[in-house]
């Protein structure tokens, strides 16, 4: 019999991060290339945003679902679906002629690949105490960033050929990962510790949803929304504005792209763990709230490449505390099982991602810097609203 993680085993946590960066390198290779992508289907900013906005609503669907299905079964057996569901989605989209297509092989990844995060977070949950949660949400997070340190260079020259060249080399990345985890990560969540099976289809169900919200981590999912919505006004439309606005290239854009996963990497792995204990998750929410709505005037302000830099640093420094520590209060906070919880979470943040690419897209069809105005309202308004609801301890 397979032996479960122990909270005092950072390897298997440095294993799951590793796996997760080659499949973030996948990611960040295709990201400085789907405004060029889409241009060969005569795509809108629009449809732009609907093209992130699907995966982001079949992730918010099905993400609590894998979620409770990882409390019942164990987390590895769901990491290993969600592996193989990205990939295959890459390469579905890769190989995709009609825009039909495109949106068809999102809306697969979204179902597939949202197996993955919430359970990768239920995997940190269950291998870390309370005090250590943050910073194991915080390397988990720097993943994430080491993708994107490299990935979106690697794109652009991948690109350089052919644009559907760097979706074929993510899918065989999320291979690589897929067989990492198989081989090499144990199993965190022992047959004695999951919840039992009652036989009913595992579907949406609104009661679980309902208690959750009228528990302690109510506000912090009504939060995760929120603050994924502010922020991904940023994320939805950015490389669409740096060629727009400033007519920048796909090497270009990944230049950017890599500054923000540099500082990613730096503070979600070396920052995130030190702030949380030192001040607290609640007070870094706060601050991070804060300084992202700054951010986006920042970056509104910016005329130049050097100034675009400058602003998607402090911008991209302000966004690494905010989802890990959120995530972590959800964990500590939770009546329910992490993995059920954290799915909630996780799925409150892909709803947020949908809204928040839907309306971005059509904005910046109205006026290109209308997404970034509406996103720093958004954060201040849940920076107040935290003020008031969020307290340190409750």
């Amino acid at each position: 019999m397979q032996k479960p993680a122990q909270v005092t085993n950072r390897s298997n946590l440095y294993l799951l991060a590793f796996s997760l960066v080659i499949v973030m390198l996948g990611f960040g290779m295709v990201i400085p290339i789907l405004p060029f992508y889409i241009e060969l289907f005569h795509a809108s900013g629009s449809a732009f945003g609907l093209l992130v906005a699907i995966a982001a609503l079949t992730e918010f669907l099905f993400g609590p679902i894998w979620g409770g299905i990882s409390d019942r079964t164990g987390r590895k057996p769901i990491l290993m679906i969600g592996m193989f569901g990205y990939g295959l989605s890459m390469l579905l989209f890769g190989l995709s002629t009609e825009l039909w297509m495109l949106f068809a092989s999102r809306a697969l990844s979204g179902v597939l690949s949202s197996a993955a995060l919430s359970t990768a977070m239920a995997y940190i949950g269950d291998s870390t105490s309370d005090k250590e949660r943050g910073g194991g949400m915080g390397i988990l997070g720097a993943a994430a960033g080491a993708g994107t340190v490299i990935g979106p260079g690697i794109g652009g020259l991948l690109a350089y050929g052919s644009l559907s060249v760097p979706f074929f080399a993510a899918a065989g990345m999320s291979l690589l990962s897929l067989g990492l985890i198989t081989l090499l990560l144990p199993e965190s969540l022992p047959p004695e510790k999951r919840d039992r099976w009652d036989n009913k289809l595992l579907f949406i169900n609104f009661k679980p949803l309902l208690r959750a919200l009228k528990s302690p981590i109510g506000f912090l999912l009504f939060l995760a929304f929120f603050a994924t919505l502010g922020t991904s006004n940023f994320e939805a439309i950015f490389s669409l504005y740096m060629v727009k606005k400033f007519d920048l290239s796909p090497e270009h854009i990944g230049i950017v792209l890599t500054v923000v996963g540099v500082i990613s990497f730096i503070g979600r792995g070396l920052l995130t763990g030190a702030f949380t204990k030192r001040w607290g998750e609640v007070l870094v929410i706060k601050g991070s709230l804060l300084a992202i709505a700054l951010g986006f005037i920042f970056l509104l302000l910016a005329n130049s490449y050097t100034w675009v830099l400058l602003a998607t640093g402090f911008f991209s420094f302000a966004v690494t505390f905010l989802r890990p520590s959120i995530h972590s209060l959800t964990s500590q906070r939770s009546t329910v099982g992490q993995g059920a919880s954290l799915g909630l979470s996780n799925s409150f943040v892909s709803l947020g991602r949908v809204v928040g690419a839907l309306s971005a897209g059509a904005l910046f069809d109205f006026r290109m810097e209308f997404p970034y105005l509406i996103g720093a309202g958004i954060l201040f308004s849940g920076l107040l609203a935290s003020l008031v609801w969020l307290k340190q301890g409750n």
